[in-house]
């Protein structure tokens, strides 16, 4: 029996039922979702922290601050920045063109942005260290032309790191482009406003919470990335080595503290940039209901 309540004008409104959904109940399925995060996350996790404490508080400080793994850090961060940064002009400018213009091919171009979400990331380093080696079809031309060697030193792991993160960009930037009618732009224009105010006045304050987010995504994704980067990277200490490879290397070494310990202090960067991106994609959220 449907039951029902009724208002102050006196018309019979639905009362709403708090009978159970879909789902089980609160209790059983809060125990499953920390169980299974539990089990896949959190344990193997907190392994981390606890292989590490092996070393002491001063063995673990000379670990993580030794000056080879001090270099990869700066390496891997800056490289990583660095192609966020890139991906950030230019994946807008890819989501714009896929979102305003139509143009033969428009679909291909589409599917091909999802390329790196779909292909094997040591596929994708060879493939790169193929095209810009000292003989490669890029590397060559660069080389002989600009003096440019890209293959086997910090400018070829800059390089992987915007392959495997323009998707982020491109991806979160685009249904926000959708969303936004050319009417408004029209209408900055018809008021007197040229391009540029336009952009930096009607369609920035828009996108900027989406810019970020896809800035976030695109850093955190590049920042553990490894298997694109191995082969490209020419893997010399104090050069070209990243914080993932040198965990590997710990680890062929059966340095296992050593290599939870740097692990830990990537875990922590890591789960700082996912807070950031989680309350950059609230702040999106919260921004969109207010304008609506």
């Amino acid at each position: 029996m449907s039951s029902v309540s009724i208002s102050a004008g006196g018309a019979a409104l639905p009362r709403r039922r708090n009978g159970p959904g879909v789902l089980p109940g609160f209790g059983i399925s809060m125990g499953f979702a920390v169980l299974y995060l539990s089990l896949l996350v959190l344990i193997p996790l907190a392994a981390l922290p606890i292989k590490s404490a092996g070393l002491g508080w001063e063995g673990f400080w000379d670990t993580v601050t030794a000056p080879r793994v001090v270099a990869s850090y700066k390496l891997t961060f800056g490289a990583s920045l660095i192609a966020a940064l890139v991906n950030l002009v230019f994946g807008t400018i890819v989501a714009w063109v896929l979102v305003r213009y139509r143009f033969p091919g428009k679909k291909v171009v589409d599917a091909l942005v999802d390329l790196p979400f779909a292909l094997p990331t040591a596929v994708a380093g060879i493939a790169l260290t193929a095209l810009y080696a000292k003989n490669g079809w890029l590397g060559e031309p660069l080389l002989r032309w600009f003096d440019l060697k890209v293959a086997f030193t910090p400018l070829g792991i800059v390089i992987a790191l915007i392959f495997i993160g323009l998707p982020f960009v491109v991806r979160t930037v685009q249904p926000v482009l959708e969303d936004v009618e050319r009417e408004i732009e029209e209408a900055a224009a018809s008021l007197g406003a040229d391009r540029w105010q336009t952009v930096r006045r009607v369609l920035l304050p828009a996108l900027f919470p989406a810019l970020l987010t896809g800035f976030a995504l695109a850093f955190a994704r590049a920042v553990g990335e490894y298997g694109s980067v191995v082969f490209i990277a020419g893997n010399m200490p104090m050069v070209s080595e990243i914080t993932p490879l040198l965990i590997i290397a710990k680890l062929e070494e059966f340095d296992y503290a050593g290599a939870a310990a740097i692990a830990t202090v990537m875990l922590l960067m890591s789960f700082a940039l996912l807070l950031l991106i989680n309350l950059l994609q609230g702040w999106q959220t919260r921004r969109n209901g207010r304008l609506a």
